[in-house]
C-alpha cells in the first residue's frame, strides 16, 4: 500500500484550476442565502407586478372593495351582516389605508402588488426549504411571471394578499413536517394560522386538507398525522363562525351556477397561466417533471437540483396535492352548490410555479445530458436562464393585456365613461343610469367611484345612498319618478349599457317624453346618451 508523505518545505503545490465563468456563476449561485435571495425577488416581484396596475379603469367587484371601504365603520358592519362578511376583514384594512393613502386605481391596487412580492418571497423560502436556495430562485422568478400572479397585482381585491397567507403558512408547515416536529403547540399555532386565513379568504381552509394529505402519503409524515388531527381540530372550531355566515349569505354567489364557470378552460387554462402559449409550455414542464421523476426513480436516479431522492417526492406531493385538492373539492362542492371560480383559486398558484420549476430542471438535465453525448458543452445554468426567459416572453401578451385601459370584466369603462361626461356635460345638467344591469355592471358605479367627474351635474335617481344602507349599492329611484328634476335640467345625459340593436328602455321612455336625442358617444362597453326637452 502506498504512503502519502507530506510535502517537503520546497515542493510546491499545485494551483488549483480556476473556473470558468459559467462555473463561477453556478457556484455564486448554489452559496446565495435565502433570506436575502428571497428579500431581494420579493421585491422584484413587488415591482415588475405593480407597474402598469394603475391603468385599467375600475369594475364591479372592485367598485364592492372601494366603497365598502369607503363607508363609515358602523354601517360596514351593518352590511356585512347582509353581505360580503367573507370579505370584512379586507375591507376593514382598506378602509384604514384609503384614510391614508386616498382613493385611486394606483393607491387601492398597491396592497396587492405588496402582496404578490410576499408570494414570490415565500416561494423562494418554499423552494429552498424543499430542495435548495437555486430551486427556490428558480421557483420564486417563476412565480413572479405566472400570468395569474401578475394578474392578482391589478385587482383592489383580497386575493393576492390571500395567496401571500398561503405561502407563508406552507412555508412554517414545512419546517414542521421536515424536521418531525412532535410538540403539540407548533401545530396548534398552524392551526390558528389558517383559522385567521380563512377571515380573509374562507377557502383558504383547504390548506389544512392539502396538509393532511401531504402527511398521508409521506414516509416522514407518519409521527405527525395526530398532531396534524389536532391543527384541524383548532382550524375547525376557529373558521366556524365565518363559515356559518357565509353560509347564511351563500345567495351572494347563486349567480355562479348560471355562469358555468366549472369547464376544462377555466380549470387547465385561465386558473393559473392565461393565453395559450404560457398554458401549452408550463404543462409540458410540469409533465415532463413528473414523467422524468417516475422514469428516473425506476432507474434507481433522480432529477431534483441536489441528488436526493426524498426532495424530488416531496416538491412533487407538496406542489401536486396544493395544485390539485383545492380545486378537486371546489368542483366537488360545485355540484351540490355554487362555489367554483377560477379567481378562488388564485391562491394555489405557487404550487404551479413550483412544479413548473421542477420540470425546467428536468428539461435542463436532459438538455445537458444529450449535449455532453455529442460532446458539446452547455451549462445547467445557461439552460435554465433560456427556460426561464422563454416564459417570460410566453408569459408578456398576458401582462400587457392585464394593464390594458379596458382590461377589466370584458371590458369596463368606467373611469373612461366618468370622464367623457365630466368633459361634456354642464354645471345644471342631469344623469341618469342604466338599472337594468346585474349591480356589477351597472353604470352608476362610474359616479360612484370617480364623483369628481359628476361633481357639477345632478344625480337625481340616488333615492338612499350606499352609505346609509345594509346593502353594497345604492337605492336606485325609477325614471318615471324624477322626471320633475330632470325637465329642470338643460340637458340629460343617460349612461347606458347597449344590449341588442334596440334602444335602451330609459331612451324609449325619455324620448317618449318630450326629450330627443342630441348625441350619442360610445366610450367601450357603455354608451353615453345627450338628450334635450323638445322646445329648449
Amino acid at each position: 500500500m502506498a504512503i502519502l508523505t507530506p510535502l517537503s518545505p520546497t515542493t510546491v503545490a499545485p494551483a488549483a484550476p480556476r473556473l470558468g465563468a459559467t462555473a463561477r456563476l453556478h457556484e455564486r449561485v448554489r452559496r446565495l442565502p435565502a433570506g436575502p435571495s428571497a428579500a431581494v425577488l420579493g421585491a422584484l416581484g413587488a415591482l415588475v407586478s405593480w407597474l402598469g396596475s394603475w391603468n385599467p379603469s375600475y369594475w364591479g367587484d372592485e367598485a364592492a372593495t372601494v366603497m365598502s371601504a369607503q363607508r363609515p365603520l358602523h354601517t360596514l358592519w351593518a352590511e356585512l351582516s347582509h353581505v360580503d362578511a367573507v370579505h370584512g376583514l379586507y375591507y376593514l384594512g382598506m378602509h384604514f389605508w384609503i384614510r391614508l393613502f386616498g382613493v385611486s386605481e394606483l393607491s387601492t391596487r398597491l396592497p396587492s402588488a405588496l402582496a404578490i412580492g410576499a408570494v414570490v418571497a415565500g416561494t423562494v423560502v418554499l423552494g429552498a426549504r424543499l430542495a435548495d436556495v437555486r430551486f427556490g430562485v428558480l421557483a420564486g422568478v417563476i412565480c413572479a411571471v405566472l400570468p395569474r400572479t401578475t394578474f392578482l397585482a391589478t385587482e383592489a381585491r383580497s386575493y393576492a394578499i390571500g395567496t401571500a397567507i398561503a405561502v407563508w403558512i406552507m412555508v412554517y408547515f414545512v419546517g414542521l413536517w421536515r424536521r418531525r416536529e412532535l410538540r403539540r403547540w407548533p401545530w396548534l399555532v398552524l392551526g390558528a394560522m389558517i383559522a385567521a386565513a380563512s377571515y380573509l379568504f374562507l377557502y383558504l381552509v383547504l390548506l389544512a386538507v392539502v396538509q393532511g394529505a401531504i402527511l398521508l402519503l409521506s414516509e416522514r409524515g407518519r409521527a405527525l398525522r395526530w398532531r396534524w388531527a389536532q391543527s384541524l381540530a383548532v382550524t375547525a372550531v376557529g373558521a366556524a363562525p365565518i363559515a356559518l355566515l357565509a353560509y347564511a349569505e351563500r345567495h351572494q354567489v347563486a349567480f355562479l351556477a348560471k355562469r358555468g364557470y366549472a369547464n376544462l378552460k377555466n380549470v387547465l387554462i385561465d386558473q393559473w397561466f392565461g393565453m395559450p402559449g404560457i398554458t401549452i409550455a408550463c404543462w409540458a414542464l410540469i409533465l415532463l417533471g413528473v414523467g422524468v421523476f417516475v422514469a428516473r426513480r425506476r432507474a434507481r436516479s433522480t432529477v431534483a437540483l441536489l441528488d436526493r431522492r426524498r426532495s424530488d417526492r416531496e416538491v412533487l406531493l407538496l406542489g401536486a396535492a396544493w395544485l390539485v385538492l383545492p380545486t378537486a373539492l371546489l368542483l366537488l362542492g360545485n355540484l351540490v352548490s355554487p362555489m367554483y371560480n377560477t379567481r378562488y383559486m388564485s391562491y394555489c398558484a405557487p404550487a404551479a410555479a413550483l412544479l413548473v420549476a421542477f420540470g425546467a430542471v428536468a428539461l435542463t438535465r436532459i438538455a445537458v445530458a444529450a449535449a455532453t453525448r455529442r460532446r458539446i458543452r452547455v451549462s445547467a445554468i445557461t439552460v435554465v436562464a433560456v427556460a426561464v426567459v422563454a416564459i417570460a416572453a410566453l408569459a408578456a401578451p398576458d401582462y400587457v393585456n392585464d394593464r390594458g385601459a379596458f382590461a377589466k370584466d370584458g371590458g369596463s369603462d368606467l373611469r373612461q365613461t366618468a370622464d367623457y361626461v365630466a368633459a361634456q356635460a354642464k354645471p345644471g345638467d342631469a344623469v341618469v343610469f342604466d338599472e337594468s344591469p346585474k349591480p356589477s355592471r351597472r353604470p352608476e358605479m362610474a359616479y360612484r367611484l370617480y364623483p369628481h367627474q359628476f361633481a357639477s351635474v345632478a344625480v337625481p335617481e340616488v333615492l338612499t345612498p350606499y352609505y346609509r344602507r345594509a346593502r353594497i349599492w345604492d337605492r336606485m329611484a325609477p325614471l318615471a319618478s324624477i322626471r320633475s328634476e330632470l325637465a329642470s335640467a338643460p340637458s340629460v345625459w343617460a349612461v347606458e349599457l347597449p344590449s341588442g340593436t334596440d334602444l335602451p328602455a330609459d331612451i324609449q321612455d325619455l324620448t317618449a317624453h318630450g326629450y330627443r336625442v342630441v348625441s350619442t358617444h360610445l366610450v367601450n362597453r357603455l354608451e353615453v346618451f345627450q338628450l334635450q326637452k323638445e322646445g329648449l
